[in-house]
Order: structure tokens, then C-alpha cells, then sequence
């Protein structure tokens, strides 16, 4: 079926990071399968991060169909293009027609993109995980492809002004080994196992990630663990 909304949007995309001056780094795109049915999945540090989590699957030529806030789908902008790039609703009241909605999409072959921290991490570490893309990927017998983001919290984060200036800024995509979602195991025990893989990930794209802060007022996007001024875990709960 041809796709009338999806391509001309990933064109704009790129037109944009051009704009932008994006220094993109991507490994790992041979791990997402070139055919049939997967759950990508990706920490979740910014508003953008499902346009770099689609890119990260374009050299395998494949479209990823994400689950996103029903919201999302209900504003005059942003729904018809949701809607024409066949991205999945999910209303938290009614979340098992959006399970269903994805297990029928994993079923016919393709690939759906989770955020299983679910929302926005604000210390930029790692949350935990909830279950349910290893159980997408148990009921459809699929796998799990794990996948980390480093630098698009620079462009656009929550807590912070948008910055779509012609900044440079380096992003950093990391694509892992595929993880099994056998029928017969635990879910909890595949979601620990996928997130310790988004973890290595994660520090990966850190460690490959090429600035640093210029002074100490650009320490904002750091974690603070590694010597930054973003909040700790800690800290982010009690703001609530």
C-alpha cells in the first residue's frame, strides 16, 4: 500500500535536520529485521525522539508505527498526519484497544515503537520499564529490538525551550541485537533483560557521543551522574 503521508513527512524530517545543521551518528540499523513484524523499542528523552527513532530503522527501508498519547491524534495539526502515517492511539483508559490495534499491526508484518518508560525522563537516566512491549512481542512472536537515543534532549525537552536553531548538535542513535520474547517466560524477565540491553545502549551512545558542555551554564542536558546539572531521579519524583 503505498504510503501518502509517511514518506512526504520523513522528507520534511530530513529537510529540517539539514536546516538544523544535525550531526546524526547511526549504528546498529542492521538489527532491525528487513521484513515481518518487530517491537522497537527506545528510551525516551525527548519530544522529538520518535522522528530518531524512525530514522534509525530507514537504511533497513522500514516504517515504524509508533504508540502515541491519543491526544496526539486529536489536534488539528498533528492527528491527520498521525493518523496517515498509521500510528497507533493509545487512550489510558482504554488501553487494550490500542494492544490490540498494535498486536494486529505486528501480526501483518510491521514494526511498532514503544517507549516503555512511557513518558519523558526528565533526569535523562533510564526509568523502569513497563511490561507491555514484551508481551506485544510474546503474543505476536515477534522480537524485541532494543534501541538508545543520546542528544535530541538538546533540541527539545520537556521543562525546556525548543531549540530549532541552526545549533549543530550532534545526535546519537545506537541499534542492538534483537531480544527473544519467548511465550513461555516471564515478561517481567524479558522487560528486565531489555532494558539492562537499552542500558548498554544508552552508555554506548554517551561515551561515543562527540561535546561536551561549553560552559557550566550547558550542563542542563547531562545527567547528573556524569558530572551534569540534570536532576537525579530522585529529585524529578519529588517535583511531582
Amino acid at each position: 500500500m503505498a504510503e501518502l503521508v509517511y514518506r512526504p513527512v520523513i522528507g520534511a524530517a530530513r529537510t529540517m535536520f539539514k536546516a538544523l545543521d544535525l550531526k546524526i551518528d547511526t549504528q546498529g540499523s542492521e538489527h532491525i529485521p528487513k521484513t515481518g513484524g518487530a517491537v522497537l523499542v527506545s528510551n525516551h528523552i525527548s519530544y522529538l525522539d520518535f522522528i530518531f527513532t524512525g530514522l534509525g530503522a530507514l537504511p533497513q527501508k522500514r516504517l515504524v508505527r509508533f504508540m502515541a498519547k491519543e491526544s496526539v491524534f486529536r489536534h488539528k495539526v498533528s492527528g491527520p498526519l498521525m493518523r496517515g502515517m498509521k500510528h497507533i492511539p493509545v487512550d489510558r483508559n482504554q488501553g487494550e484497544d490500542a494492544y490490540a490495534h498494535a498486536l494486529r499491526s505486528l501480526r501483518s508484518g510491521e514494526i511498532v515503537g514503544v517507549f516503555p518508560e512511557a513518558t519523558i525522563s526528565q533526569s535523562f537516566t533510564l526509568k523502569s520499564f513497563k511490561s507491555g512491549a514484551a508481551r506485544l512481542a510474546q503474543e505476536a512472536g515477534v522480537p524485541l529490538i532494543p534501541m538508545a537515543l543520546w542528544g535530541t534532549q538538546r533540541i527539545w525537552t520537556k521543562g525546556r525551550p525548543r531549540n530549532f536553531k541552526r545549533s549543530h548538535i550532534p545526535i546519537t542513535i545506537r541499534v542492538g541485537e534483537p531480544v527473544e520474547a519467548p511465550a513461555d517466560q516471564y515478561a517481567g524477565a524479558i522487560t528486565r533483560r531489555l532494558r539492562e540491553r537499552v542500558q548498554e545502549l544508552l552508555e554506548a551512545a554517551q561515551r561515543a557521543y562527540p561535546v561536551r558542555p561549553k560552559d557550566a551554564s550547558d550542563t542542563w542536558w547531562v545527567p547528573a551522574h556524569l558530572g551534569g546539572t540534570a536532576p537525579t531521579p530522585a529529585e524529578v519524583r519529588e517535583l511531582g
